[in-house]
């Protein structure tokens, strides 16, 4: 079954084209330059390393430690990574971000402070 996004429409779908046209990571830049605002590419890019630390298994505090993001963020980005539309999953498996083997995680732990669930 396909994934229905609630995101789509003619317009991001021709954004999504524009996206995947880019063939180096200097495009990329040369794009999302013209397209964003520094703050606003440097946002996503804060909030895509705390999904990749996440996965990995660090703590909230870790992650508060390395980004400066409030745990209120991290929480709301856990909660896309897990029960999302499984994006932030599929990007980071494809980039060999593999998630802690099940003995490293703290045993039924969870939240502030924790190894993820």
């Amino acid at each position: 079954m396909a994934y229905e996004s609630r995101l789509r429409s003619p317009l991001v779908d021709r954004l999504f084209d524009a996206i995947l046209s880019l063939r180096t990571r200097e495009e990329c830049y040369r794009f999302f330059e013209d397209l964003c605002t520094v703050r606003e590419v440097r946002a996503l890019a804060q909030r895509f390393e705390v999904a990749r630390l996440l996965r990995q298994g660090c703590t909230y505090d870790e992650i508060v430690a390395r980004t400066g993001m409030s745990t209120a963020t991290i929480s709301r980005i856990k909660r896309f990574v897990e029960f999302g539309a499984d994006g932030y999953n599929l990007v980071l498996t494809r980039l060999g971000v593999d998630a802690p083997a099940a003995g490293a995680q703290a045993e039924g732990s969870s939240g502030r402070g924790s190894r993820r669930p």
